[in-house]
């Protein structure tokens, strides 16, 4: 394969995700259709089978990306962040902004609205490694003091993830189009982060 047939490969993927994620805010996540997907890029349907096997591998590569995206905002977030607290508050907004800004790889990635997909390992890779980043800020919070030694914890865990996709749930059900700010739930996410706080609060020194 030359250099310009394989430049011509990477853009035909991208364009076929592009439409996919067009054609799923138009009909929902599991409305999907390759065959509207072709019609939309101007090829034929067997033709987008040489760049996707199945209609279930086009939602996993978007799951990767997704995921991708979402670990790196984290990531990037934490990082510019002072470590326990501050870190973990710019987390939850960083996933927050970014599921408002891509609503439908959001659904993908925090609901299961497609029938029978569930996302390969490579797919969820990134979404664990992101899961890492989170209890390392849990983790930096406890030896800070900041937070009860049982946040670092599968349970403090899975309580950053019910906070924030509860939050955003409600907020792409109700108010897709709202910004993060200005949200009715998502404006919400820093009194629930306090919630939170308090929750795991550490205990008083007697």
């Amino acid at each position: 394969m030359t250099n310009v047939e394989r430049r011509r490969r990477v853009d035909t993927r991208r364009e076929i995700l592009d439409a996919a994620v067009e054609v799923m805010a138009e009909r929902g996540v599991a409305g999907l259709s390759l065959s509207e997907v072709a019609r939309r890029i101007g090829i034929r349907q067997p033709s987008l089978y040489k760049h996707f096997a199945s209609l279930h591998a086009v939602y996993d590569e978007l799951f990767r990306e997704g995921a991708e995206q979402q670990r790196d905002a984290v990531g990037a977030a934490v990082r510019a962040s002072a470590p326990g607290l501050p870190a973990l508050a710019a987390a939850i907004e960083a996933m927050g902004r970014l599921a408002m800004a891509n609503p439908v790889v959001a659904q993908l990635l925090s609901w299961r609205p497609v029938p029978e997909f569930a996302p390969s390992a490579a797919a969820f890779r990134p979404s664990v490694e992101m899961v890492g980043i989170v209890r390392a800020t849990l983790k930096d919070a406890v030896a800070a003091g900041e937070l009860h030694p049982t946040a670092d914890s599968d349970e403090g865990v899975a309580l950053v993830s019910i906070l924030v996709s509860g939050a955003l749930t409600q907020q792409l059900a109700n108010e897709p189009g709202a910004r993060y700010e200005d949200g009715r739930f998502s404006s919400l996410l820093p009194q629930a982060f306090a919630m939170f706080v308090q929750y795991f609060a550490p205990e008083e020194e007697e």
